[in-house]
C-alpha cells in the first residue's frame, strides 16, 4: 500500500515502491482523473484499493478516467484492471500512438489524441499536451494550471537518470523539454514518473544533460566515431553504461548526410 499526499489543492500523489512509479490523481467536482495505472494487474489493484480510500475520505465521486502518461508497461498494464474495478466504459486517455504500440493482451486507451486535449472535471480543467517525442514517441504531460502542477510523466525522472530505451528517441528528448518548459512557471510544481517532485531548475538541469547528451552523439557522428566505438569515445553527463540505447538510438534517427566514414 501507498499513501496517497496531497501535492497541491486536489492533486494527490501516491510513489510506489514496485518499479518506484507515481501515480497521480487530480481531484474535481465531477470526480477523480486517475494517471497511470501501475505495471501489472496485482500492482493495480493495490492502486485501486487506495484510490477508493482516497475518493471515500474526501466523500468524492469515484474515478470517472484514466490518463496515460506513455507506453511502457509500468504505466499502462493496469488499464484492465481499473476497467474491472470502475466500469467497462472507463474513458482512458493517451496519445494516439499507444494502441498501436501496447501488447495485444493490455487494455488500449479508449480516447487517443494527437497535440492537446481539455478534460472537463466540473469546477476545473485539465491540460493533456504531447509536447514531443523523447522517452517514447507517445510521451504526454498533464497540467492542472490552477493548481500549479504539471504530471510529467517519464520525460522528467528524479529517482534515476531518465531512461533511453529502444523506443527513446534522444535527438529530439532535449527540443521536447522545451516545449514542457513553456507550460511550467517558476513555482510550478512538476512530478516524474519516478521520484520526488522536483521545480523548474531541476528540469533546467536535466534538460541541460539531455541536450549534451544529443550533440555529443551528433558530434561523434559527424566525426566518423563508429557507433559500436561511440559510448567510449564520447564525454558523457551520465554513466557510459546507461547510454547504450540513446547512442544507437540516437545514430539511427540521425540523416545520412551527418554521417562521416568511420575513422581508420
Amino acid at each position: 500500500m501507498a499513501d496517497f499526499t496531497e501535492v497541491a489543492e486536489r492533486v494527490w500523489v501516491a510513489r510506489y515502491a514496485q518499479f518506484d512509479v507515481n501515480v497521480a490523481v487530480v481531484g474535481g467536482a465531477d470526480g477523480l482523473v486517475v494517471v497511470d495505472t501501475h505495471g501489472t494487474a496485482a500492482a493495480a489493484r493495490e492502486v485501486v484499493e487506495d484510490v477508493r480510500a482516497l475518493a471515500q475520505a474526501l466523500a468524492s465521486p469515484s474515478v470517472r478516467a484514466v490518463v496515460n502518461t506513455h507506453v511502457h508497461f509500468d504505466h499502462t498494464f493496469g488499464n484492465a484492471t481499473f476497467a474491472d474495478a470502475f466500469g467497462p466504459n472507463l474513458p482512458i486517455h493517451a496519445h494516439e500512438t499507444l494502441p498501436e504500440d501496447l501488447p495485444d493482451d493490455i487494455l488500449a486507451p479508449t480516447h487517443t489524441f494527437s497535440s492537446v486535449r481539455v478534460l472537463d472535471l466540473g469546477d476545473r480543467q485539465i491540460e493533456l499536451v504531447h509536447p514531443g517525442r523523447g522517452h517514447s514517441r507517445g510521451d504526454i504531460v498533464i497540467s492542472v494550471p490552477d493548481a500549479n502542477v504539471l504530471l510529467a510523466g517519464d520525460l522528467v525522472e528524479e529517482s534515476a537518470h531518465p531512461s533511453y530505451g529502444p523506443d527513446s528517441y534522444p535527438l529530439e528528448w532535449p527540443a521536447t523539454l522545451d516545449v514542457l518548459h513553456q507550460l511550467i512557471r517558476p513555482d510550478t510544481l512538476i512530478v516524474p514518473g519516478h521520484g520526488a517532485p522536483v521545480d523548474r531548475d531541476f528540469v533546467e538541469d536535466q534538460r541541460h544533460d539531455l541536450g549534451v547528451i544529443a550533440e555529443t552523439i551528433r558530434d561523434l557522428a559527424s566525426r566518423g566515431v563508429p557507433v559500436d566505438q561511440a559510448l567510449e569515445a564520447g564525454a558523457w553527463p551520465w554513466p557510459a553504461e546507461t547510454l547504450g540505447d540513446a547512442v544507437v538510438r540516437g545514430y539511427e534517427h540521425l540523416p545520412r548526410g551527418t554521417r562521416q566514414l568511420p575513422l581508420i
